[in-house]
């Protein structure tokens, strides 16, 4: 059973090796991500040069268990926008966290400025 929800933030971090990678290392092979982020994760690995292919080999060592983005989804996450426009989340972030909401999962992120969004049901783990 997964115990976090991951945002392309906290990946990326640990495909970085940026601080608070450890924290995410604990967690893999055992926590969720929304397609959404991992698209995002990819186009970062795709901006940095990695061809498709390898990143997703680089990604598929990580045993993430991506979650598709369906209609519900869509409207939970855009649902989340009054809460959380303020602190500039995009739709990744609001993905991301109505995954976590839903699942009833804390959503592990580098983003600091999620500690200061109150949403019933959300959990935020920073990294760092």
């Amino acid at each position: 059973m997964a115990s976090v929800v991951f945002d392309a933030s906290a990946i990326l971090a640990l495909l970085r090796e940026e601080p608070g990678a450890d924290t995410v290392a604990n967690h893999i092979g055992d926590g969720l991500i929304s397609a959404v982020n991992f698209q995002e994760v990819i186009k970062e690995l795709l901006r940095r040069g990695i061809p498709i292919e390898p990143a997703l080999d680089l990604l598929e060592a990580l045993h993430l268990d991506v979650r598709s983005h369906g209609e519900q989804d869509a409207v939970a996450a855009a649902g989340l926008y009054p809460a959380t426009r303020q602190y500039g989340n995009g739709i990744g972030d609001r993905s991301c966290m109505a995954l976590a909401i839903a699942e009833g999962l804390p959503a592990i992120t580098a983003d600091h400025a999620w500690s200061k969004i109150d949403l019933p049901g959300l959990t935020v783990q920073l990294i760092r």
